[in-house]
């Protein structure tokens, strides 16, 4: 079957936009012109696509993305290569994925903090008497990691929100 690149666009939920700029980076080699010079796509062009977004939304440039799939074309001798990119690129969304996560466990601790705070009326429940002064205790995080062990669901620990209107709500 043969799709326009307004059909691509709607069935990839890609603007035209991206996929005439995709062409003029060089990454649609594989993509047939009519007669008229308007592209003209096959189904497993479908696929080309999908692994060209996948490559962009993992962070890829678009350098490497354009080697990738000027490997494809090349053909059956690239598989090792190929491959050998694909894995490369894992272990990279690997480490993104643990940053992100890194970063979701903190933002959820803050919450929970927050959340306790605003239980007690005063953020003062998390500080420490030090000869300075109070500061926050440094054992809070600690209290933190308890309760995350004794807790099924992150959103009873860190969302007050349903808790606080629905406390509202019988005041």
């Amino acid at each position: 079957m043969r799709y326009t690149i307004g059909e691509v666009a709607t069935k990839l939920n890609i603007p035209t936009s991206t996929l005439r700029f995709y062409d003029k980076k060089g990454l649609l080699p594989f993509v047939d012109r009519d007669q008229a010079g308007r592209r003209s796509f096959k189904d497993n062009d479908l696929n080309f696509l999908q692994v060209i977004e996948c490559m962009k939304k993992c962070g890829m440039k678009i350098e490497e993305i354009r080697h990738f799939i000027d490997l494809c074309m090349v053909g059956d001798v690239t598989l090792n290569d190929r491959y050998d990119l694909l894995k490369q690129e894992e272990q990279t969304v690997t480490k993104q994925i643990k940053v992100l996560q890194d970063q979701l466990d903190f933002l959820h601790y803050k919450m929970w903090y927050f959340k306790t705070a605003i239980e007690a009326g005063t953020e003062t429940i998390h500080y420490a008497k030090t000869a300075e002064g109070q500061r926050v205790d440094p054992d809070i995080h600690d209290q933190y990691k308890a309760a995350l062990a004794n807790c099924h669901d992150i959103k009873e620990l860190v969302d007050f929100e349903k808790d606080y209107r629905h406390k509202q709500t019988k005041e």
